[in-house]
């Protein structure tokens, strides 16, 4: 039986606060085990985020986010509907993530309707390093349980 939800932790986790998606999905994956989730990792973006997705009922992007005036670890519920942007899902040598949706649709993939966008506020995303700074460090727990605790609720 495939499964029908898909949690994408999309982000580089070798480029400090930006690895929070792949590194929550991770530990997602090893503590919170299910017949209906496939929990997998991506850096990239657009077109290829598109392709990943296609054949879920459900999908769950987690991914970093650096908003004017937020707060280090706060974390956005989102969907397509009231996307403003995280750092990949869209990428500057593709198509935004929102036409490769409309696109993917056109083409009549199977894109699932239900798409969600836990998007964590970060500080870094340039520097090479495979810790988190220590606002989002600080936390990471808390940002863990919120994200085990909604995803438990939408899937």
């Amino acid at each position: 039986m495939k499964k029908t939800v898909l949690v994408l932790g999309v982000g580089n986790d070798i480029l400090t606060d930006d690895g929070i998606g792949p590194r929550l999905v991770q530990r997602l994956a090893r503590e919170c085990p299910s017949d209906r989730i496939q929990y997998e990792t991506a850096s990239l973006g657009g077109l290829d985020l598109v392709e990943r997705m296609t054949g879920y009922r459900q999908v769950v992007f987690i991914d970093a986010i650096k908003t004017a005036g937020g707060t280090p670890g706060d974390i956005h519920f989102l969907t397509p509907q009231d996307f403003k942007t995280t750092l990949h899902l869209s990428n500057i040598h593709d198509i935004s993530f929102l036409n490769a949706l409309e696109l993917g649709r056109q083409l009549e993939l199977d894109i699932p309707d239900d798409i969600r966008i836990v998007a964590v506020e970060i500080v870094e995303d340039r520097a090479f390093g495979e810790s988190f700074t220590p606002p989002v460090q600080a936390r990471y727990e808390e940002i863990f349980r919120i994200v085990r605790d909604r995803l438990r609720e939408l899937a």
